[in-house]
């Protein structure tokens, strides 16, 4: 396979050239006006534009908007052939049946969108002898519908600091898809994982049906499952695919669920010794060259998940499953192969969207990504990535690897030039693309949001409460942050009376804190995305000494950390040089400034997704005397409804319950 090349990052010293409008086309070298050209009443904003209003141009022209007219210039690079896709192999053995995919036609927008900056969107040598391929791929989408808070990076400005822009939202995210598969017929949508899952209101409420609904109307093809795909159980997610109303709520939007028209590939999720959960991989063919799209979860989902979603199943190694499956590939002729993987690395904060930068070798990512890419068979092409919310565009071991960052900021347009005669990749680039909100909204999509808008509206304005500065989810060095340990106060609070399980104290785990909560009013909905997961809240008894050891479980073999939250009165000190297992100081683990005896027992509360032993918190599921309380959600509102008000809104707390020693 020759050596993946992608798309250079864009120099730090200008703004990054995908956010403005017909990018790529100012980036070539065009001097002569084409043999077309609009007029006044063309009124265009950017090349796609044009492409939208006249078609595609003459060959070997490119379309220009200049001055709000379309007018054709000379292309840099021949333009791709116009090949359709011939349809879907399914080639795994699914426990249900998984529906042909089909790609919904995302139909004509409204209007334009800003060129998602393609400088080399046409590939080397795709000619006759060749096939342009596109993939458009993203990653933990998390029913993100609405458009999420914070900014993507997208360059450095002259005097050196950073340039921000919003990014994201469904209604603006569908345009930039249709705007770039309009620049290649051979175009194939895939998600690497976190689709649905640890949803804002407006998807989580309903189950995740608003999104798998606005996906179908994008046109996604493929998605990889990830851990949160699991979050409802696997029967669940079989229903996200298959259709049909939910059996506890039923369809509360009242008009039915079909499922998802796109197709989901769990590789290496067993449900018995030949069979997985969905199929193994896809295959697409365009004109006469096959691409197979093998799409898996990491290894380690059962223990991201509550147990009962993956009961019955298991996950087996990433590597293992994709080498073994080359072969089978080959034998039908296959020669380029994606690998869409929900697990990922690391890149250095503060990196650009299409740069590589991090602590590993030679400076680039590291993370769990790396060494399965490096375990891949030379036969796989392309990595499609996801799970760590990262942004990055690499080349690690030959393949081009990618990630789009999170909730529906970024779509990496990926331009794949396949050989006819051999099948094989001979050129593979890869940009990621910010979703700018400079573009007018695709009006079905947006149609849909607004339909569960209006259902969920009454709910989720309802004022819960009060906070007298923000309670953001970030935590400090320390692992504490203000909302986690508001959030630790209220389980503690909701399960404190001896008839709801007599706790003393309550541990909240870091991975639940989902968002922030702004200054002011505090409705329903911002409570709920903070705590998106429905849990129930779990009291049991521990030993001081298990106490002891839960909080030694905060630091992982691998080095990583992965700090508790405690509930007001629990105090203790720790030391990071200090060996593994032996870096909380036993004395200074005090409830209510008494120290905790290791023999005696204590009440304590978790949810019931580390009760269970998630996150590698084990010693929970040692707990006697387990009583099931209030769920999450409704302890954090009871405790704002009664430690707040308009006038007397809810400090946030101090962060000074764990201390670092030497």
């Amino acid at each position: 396979m020759p050596q993946a090349t992608p798309r250079s990052p864009l120099p730090g010293a200008r703004p990054s050239a995908f956010l403005l409008a017909g990018a790529f086309v100012t980036g070539m070298f065009l001097f002569v006006h084409g043999g077309c050209g609009g007029g006044e009443d063309d009124d265009c904003r950017n090349a796609t534009d044009c492409r939208y209003d006249n078609g595609a141009p003459a060959e070997g022209k490119e379309w220009v908007c200049e001055e709000k007219r379309c007018v054709q210039h000379p292309a840099q690079q021949p333009l791709p052939d116009a090949g359709t896709d011939a349809g879907t192999t399914d080639a795994g053995t699914p426990d249900a049946g998984a529906p042909d995919s089909g790609t919904p036609d995302a139909g004509r927008p409204d209007s334009g969108t800003p060129d998602a900056g393609r400088p080399d969107s046409g590939t080397p040598d795709s000619g006759p002898s060749t096939v342009s391929v596109q993939i458009l791929a993203f990653n933990d989408f998390h029913g993100q519908l609405e458009a999420p808070s914070g900014q993507i990076l997208a360059g450095v400005a002259p005097d050196g600091g950073p340039m921000r822009v919003n990014a994201g939202g469904v209604t603006y995210f569908a345009r930039h898809i249709a705007a770039l598969r309009a620049t290649n017929p051979n175009t194939v949508v895939v998600a690497a994982g976190d689709l649905i899952g640890a949803s804002p209101m407006l998807s989580g409420l309903f189950h995740d049906e608003p999104t798998i609904e606005a996906m179908n109307l994008i046109g996604l093809d493929l998605v990889a499952v990830g851990n949160h795909e699991f979050d409802e159980g696997s029967t669940e997610l079989l229903r996200m695919q298959s259709g049909g109303c939910h059996p506890v709520d039923g369809c509360m939007d009242g008009d039915g669920f079909a499922g998802a028209k796109f197709k989901f590939l769990a590789a290496n999720v067993a449900t018995d010794v030949d069979r997985t959960l969905f199929p193994r991989y896809d295959i697409r063919e365009f004109e006469g060259v096959k691409v197979a799209f093998i799409g898996m979860t990491l290894e380690a989902t059962p223990g991201s998940v509550i147990p009962s979603g993956v009961e019955g199943l298991t996950f087996k190694d990433e590597v293992q499953t994709v080498n073994a499956l080359v072969p089978q590939l080959r034998q039908q002729g296959i020669e380029a192969i994606i690998v869409v993987v929900h697990q990922g690395g690391i890149a250095t904060p503060g990196s650009l969207v299409n740069e590589c930068k991090g602590a590993g070798a030679d400076g680039l990512i590291s993370g769990a990504i790396v060494g399965l890419v490096k375990g891949l068979n030379d036969a796989v092409d392309v990595v499609v990535s996801g799970h760590t919310h990262q942004a990055y565009n690499c080349v690690i071991d030959g393949k081009v690897v990618t990630s789009a960052s999170s909730m529906g900021q970024l779509v990496t347009d990926i331009d794949l030039t396949l050989s006819k005669a051999t099948g094989d990749v001979v050129a593979a680039r890869a940009n990621n693309v910010i979703v700018t909100r400079d573009v007018q909204e695709v009006g079905a999509v947006k149609e849909l949001v607004t339909k569960y808008q209006e259902l969920v509206t009454p709910l989720a304005n309802r004022v819960i409460g009060w906070v007298a500065q923000t309670l953001r989810n970030q935590s400090d060095s320390l692992g504490q942050s203000a909302l986690g340990l508001v959030i630790a106060d209220s389980q503690l609070e909701a399960t404190k009376p001896a008839n709801l399980g007599g706790a003393q104290v309550a541990f909240m785990n870091p991975g639940g804190v989902r968002a922030s909560i702004d200054q002011g009013e505090v409705t329903y909905g911002e409570a709920f995305s903070t705590q998106p997961f429905n849990n129930s809240l779990i009291t049991m008894t521990l030993t001081g000494a298990q106490i002891e050891e839960v909080l030694e479980l905060q630091w992982r073999p691998s080095g990583a950390t992965l700090m508790l939250l405690p509930s007001a009165g629990f105090t203790y000190a720790f030391s990071a040089s200090a060996p593994a297992g032996n870096r909380v100081d036993p004395a200074s683990i005090r409830l209510n400034g008494v120290t905790v005896d290791p023999a005696a027992n204590y009440r304590v509360t978790a949810n019931n997704y580390i009760a269970s032993g998630s996150d590698g918190f084990s010693v929970f599921t040692e707990g006697t005397n387990r009583l099931t309380g209030a769920m999450d959600i409704d302890a954090m509102e009871a405790y704002l409804k009664a430690r707040s008000s308009a006038a007397n809104p809810l400090p946030a707390p101090a962060l000074n319950r764990v201390t670092r020693l030497p």
